[in-house]
């Protein structure tokens, strides 16, 4: 009984949904087609591969130039490779038979800065000052940089003159003396370092570094400023040296008389003296008296106070 009451009610539910079914489908209508809006079918072409019997050929060498014709070289025989020599190389024989960089000329001087004189800047050959030996051979005072030779004590013609242990020095921090000087070593340690120390970096490569010294006064048994009945001289002791200026490889000089005043030298020689004024206990240049207009006066005497530098 319920099962044809569920088939009778399924029979009515069908007839109704039919009847009330659309009579079109409700899918969205599709876009109207403009023609000239359409881009045009592709052409699909075959690419077939042609056959052709190429005529292209390269122009003939001409046979004369300018009127002349061109000579023709034989070609050189080739070597056999029996007859070519082959050396054979371990890594360690090709890192030093590599290629290297040639080393810098020891005669073309360097570009200098600072704006240096023309007449310091010369463009003659520098010659590059020999290094300094490591051989103690030769040095004196117990330091390898101060080159000369003892020499036997000096004793004083007038009363306070003299030195017990003098030494004639030759050079100094590599650098040579115009002439030897007489001193002791104390004096010839301050004057190595004042070379090493003060000079040779105020200079640098200027004119290619420094060459000489120029000494114009070391021992002399004589009072101060050979005044009559003044004080003994530290020349007079062995710790004095008097230096009129330096002189570069290229050949210029820088002069305490000609130079003191000038722009570019004034400015080298005053640094000089100020690096003095430490090593020695006295530095006295053109600005004390008019004794010292045209050098350096360097002693080693000490005072209380310090250096006395002017």
């Amino acid at each position: 009984m319920i099962r044809l009451c569920t088939i009778a009610l399924a029979l009515c539910l069908g007839a109704e949904v039919q009847a009330n079914a659309p009579q079109t489908s409700l899918l969205p209508v599709a876009r109207p087609i403009d023609v000239r809006t359409q881009p045009e079918p592709i052409q699909r072409v075959s690419l077939v591969p042609v056959y052709y019997n190429a005529k292209i050929r390269p122009a003939p060498r001409p046979v004369s130039h300018g009127g002349k014709p061109y000579v023709k070289i034989a070609a050189a025989a080739p070597v056999p490779a029996a007859s070519v020599p082959v050396k054979l190389v371990t890594s360690q024989q090709a890192v030093r038979l590599s290629l290297r960089p040639l080393p810098r000329p020891a005669n073309v001087p360097r570009a200098l800065s600072g704006g240096a004189p023309a007449e310091i800047a010369k463009t003659a050959a520098v010659k590059v000052p020999e290094p300094i030996p490591t051989s103690k051979k030769g040095s004196i005072c117990g330091v390898r940089q101060i080159r000369g030779q003892k020499v036997s004590a000096i004793p004083g013609r007038i009363r306070g003159c003299g030195v017990g242990n003098p030494v004639r020095v030759t050079s100094v921090a590599g650098v040579a003396l115009s002439r030897p000087a007489l001193m002791d070593c104390n004096t010839a340690k301050a004057l190595n370092t004042w070379v090493a120390d003060g000079v040779v970096p105020t200079i640098g490569r200027l004119g290619g570094g420094v060459k000489r010294i120029n000494v114009v006064a070391h021992y002399a048994c004589r009072t101060r400023n050979n005044k009559k009945g003044a004080k003994i001289s530290e020349h007079g002791k062995g710790k004095a040296v008097d230096v009129s200026g330096i002189t570069l490889n290229n050949g210029v000089e820088i002069a305490v008389l000609k130079g003191w005043n000038s722009k570019a030298q004034g400015k080298l020689l005053r640094a000089m003296h100020r690096e003095a004024c430490g090593p020695f206990g006295t530095v006295l240049g053109p600005n004390s008296d008019r004794y010292h207009r045209d050098h350096f006066h360097f002693d080693t005497a000490s005072y209380r106070s310090g250096p006395y530098c002017k």
